[in-house]
């Protein structure tokens, strides 16, 4: 599918934002110019556009294109030398890996933040509060006969179950389907299918029945019109918030998220500047585009992998 690109031009209004102004913090100094474009995630876009709000305010000279076409479709455009940076929901695949090196292109791997997968379902649905991985499973795997919320529990109404979720070039999806049916990409098809979360959030709101699947982040985006469900993957029902993702009790749904930078273009200026600015404002960036901020250890880890990248 083509891409949703979010341009962030020098028009921007600038706001002044705590440790966020002047050219401290890693913003590389002023002057800065050039274009840096990025594709991939639709979980992992809305971190990137807000880190390049940010970066803006220091490099006014520097534009950031965002498309949002999944991490699989992400990875396609990289590995074919299109992109400067890809958005990932999940490590890059041998495959893709494979692709990228025969045709040159050498990249680095930043982890940005964590997210967990927010599986909702109808503001209006009130049998249901937690669901457990067998019975994610039941419903989501390949085959399923699962056509009502009576078939997922003997206890829950005859009340048609109306399916959401990320198609096949999402990181979200392959992570999903890994976590609750077992098998990366293993998935029924006879859902509604989509790269834009945003279509998942009117067809869940718009169906009693409805129930999806997509990243925290845009639940938070979209609670006054969504119902969260808890998961229980065997240890009780969880819910999905940013504290369960960082403490890890938020099992299987959590996930770390990542951005890939193409070497060579890397080694241009505002493109290091641009990846420096994102790990030294890692916490207030996840915190402003509503992701669960890195833990001490990732952090540390995170900065270990661009002093490497740097040389």
């Amino acid at each position: 599918m083509r891409p949703l690109v979010i341009t962030l031009t020098a028009a921007l209004t600038a706001v002044v934002l705590a440790g966020c102004g002047g050219s401290g913090g890693g913003g590389g100094g002023n002057g800065l110019s050039g274009l840096i474009e990025a594709d991939g995630s639709s979980t992992v876009g809305p971190f990137t556009s807000a880190a390049a709000q940010r970066f803006k305010q220091e490099q006014s000279g520097v534009n950031v294109t965002v498309g949002i076409s999944g991490t699989g479709g992400g990875f396609e455009r990289f590995c074919r030398g299109e992109t400067d940076l890809s958005d990932a929901s999940r490590p890059i695949k041998d495959e893709e890996r494979a692709i990228c090196e025969k045709n040159g292109i050498a990249y680095s791997e930043f982890l940005v933040a964590n997210d967990g997968i927010a599986v909702v379902a109808n503001k209006q649905n009130d049998w249901v509060d937690c669901l457990t991985v067998a019975q994610l499973k039941r419903i989501w795997e390949p085959g399923s006969k699962v056509k009502s919320w009576q078939d997922v529990d003997p206890s829950f109404p005859d009340e048609q179950l109306k399916l959401f979720g990320p198609g096949t070039d999402s990181g979200t999806f392959d992570f999903f389907t890994d976590k609750i049916v077992g098998e990366e990409g293993a998935s029924r098809t006879d859902y509604s299918a989509t790269e834009n979360d945003n279509v998942t959030v009117r067809g869940v709101s718009g169906e009693k029945g409805g129930l999806g699947y997509f990243g925290l982040s845009y639940f938070e985006d979209n609670r006054s019109q969504l119902k969260d469900l808890k998961v229980n993957g065997g240890g009780g029902c969880v819910a999905p918030t940013r504290e369960t993702v960082q403490a890890g009790t938020y099992t299987p749904l959590s996930r770390p998220l990542f951005i890939y930078a193409k070497t060579s273009s890397f080694k241009r200026p505002e493109v290091e500047a641009f990846i420096r600015f994102i790990i030294d404002h890692e916490v207030e960036i996840a915190d402003a585009a509503r992701f669960v901020p890195l833990t001490a250890a990732q952090l540390k880890l995170a900065k270990q992998e661009l002093r490497q990248a740097a040389g």
